[in-house]
């Protein structure tokens, strides 16, 4: 029997002891961000019960590889998963289904199906939100942090394709984040063009 509680306790409490404190977009919050964010994409797309609780433990599990390394944390977190939920009941094909998941969050995202297309939704959710500046900034410091990024210009270029190249994949994300990540990219276009 599947022990859905267990294991999300267990991935929270070393989220929160051992994730480096340098990680200021890649935190324990962003990881309930987007559990939050893919159960509620999830129920506007309709899915539910066992399928539910696979795109949330995938949610869960799906930054855990930056315990180890930052880049190429994906397949990390996919290893992570093989090894420690068949500790908590979890099938063989329940955890294959949550390693696609993580692994679809890999940028450029390619999910197929539709709890891939969620979670990859899910993760990029804060693009189409009220608190986009705040989570892009944490973003920027953390790659000047890894030496990804040099300089202001550079992460505004970066943003600026990026947001541009962006599509969400769910109708669900397209509802309810397009129009705003849209004029977030407007307005950085505005920033870059000064």
């Amino acid at each position: 029997m599947i022990d859905f509680e267990g294991a999300k306790s267990y991935i929270i409490a070393r989220l929160r002891e051992e994730l480096n404190p340098d990680l200021k977009y890649h935190s324990l919050n962003h990881t309930i961000d987007v559990y939050n964010a893919a159960t509620n994409i999830a129920k506007m797309e309709g899915v539910k019960d066992k399928d539910l609780g696979l795109l949330q433990m995938a949610a869960l599990y799906h930054d855990s590889g930056l315990l180890y390394k930052y880049k190429g944390h994906e397949e990390i977190s996919s290893l992570i998963v093989q090894d420690i939920l068949p500790k908590f009941g979890y099938s063989k094909n329940d955890i294959s289904s949550i390693s696609s998941m993580i692994l679809a969050t890999c940028i450029p995202q390619h999910p197929h199906t539709l709890l891939e297309k969620i979670i990859c939704d899910a993760d990029l959710d804060y693009m189409g939100r009220d608190d986009f500046f705040m989570n892009a900034m944490r973003l920027k410091h953390e790659w000047m942090d890894y030496g990804i990024i040099t300089n202001l210009k550079q992460w505004y270029s970066i943003q600026v394709e990026f947001l541009q190249n962006h599509k969400y994949f769910t109708n669900s994300a397209i509802k309810l984040r397009q129009e705003k990540k849209m004029l977030h990219l407007l307005e950085i276009k505005e920033l870059f063009a000064k």
